[in-house]
């Protein structure tokens, strides 16, 4: 079965867990699934899994999409790059996590330029059919309240790719199981360390 052999064994995992010595940070769009991802890449490498959009609600004491309607997309953007200089960690206190981050977060200069120097950035893409049936299962997403949602994601994910494309390593997400996924993901970092 084509899954079983891109499945990693647990000693490959270790191998290359070993080789890992800083954050991995999974980038893309909202819906292309850095979250459920990055806790299956978390528990195969038996480190910690951290969502900065969870750091950014414990951090405001509100919802994103409360911070959003209240005070705006920039006051937000500025306590999300706070959050993730803050996760990221500083010097040699980088711990090995892996962190998912919102949709927009890379996009920022300084939050990707700290991601691309301390951290693994690995860019989890989605065409956008699979983003929208995706993003429709929750009514969270402050970006897609303004209008059609398709449309909106066609024009961010146009909007990001060209940031997104900065991180070394580029895997698509789809319709195969999650672990399948974490396995080519490791792969690859892998074959870039």
């Amino acid at each position: 079965m084509e899954h079983d052999a891109a499945l990693l064994s647990s000693s490959e995992i270790d191998r290359i867990g070993r080789r890992i010595g800083r954050p991995l940070v999974l980038v893309g769009m909202m819906g292309v699934g850095k979250t459920t991802v990055g806790r299956k890449l978390a528990s195969l490498l038996h480190v910690p899994f951290v969502d900065a959009d969870e750091e950014i609600e414990r951090a405001a004491h509100m919802p994103i999409p409360e911070i959003f309607a209240t005070y705006g997309e920039p006051y937000f953007r500025d306590g999300e790059r706070r959050v993730i200089a803050r996760l990221m960690g500083t010097g040699r206190n980088t711990d090995r996590k892996v962190l998912s981050t919102g949709g927009g977060a890379f996009c920022d200069p300084a939050t990707r330029a700290l991601i691309l120097e301390r951290g693994i950035a690995v860019w989890l893409d989605s065409d956008v059919d699979t983003l929208v049936e995706r993003v429709g299962r929750k009514d969270n997403r402050p970006l897609l309240k303004t209008g059609n949602p398709r449309e909106i994601l066609t024009r961010l994910k146009d909007e990001r790719e060209p940031f997104y494309a900065q991180a070394p390593i580029h895997m698509t997400s789809g319709a195969q199981p999650h672990q399948v996924t974490a396995s080519k993901i490791l792969r690859a970092i892998d074959q870039w360390l």
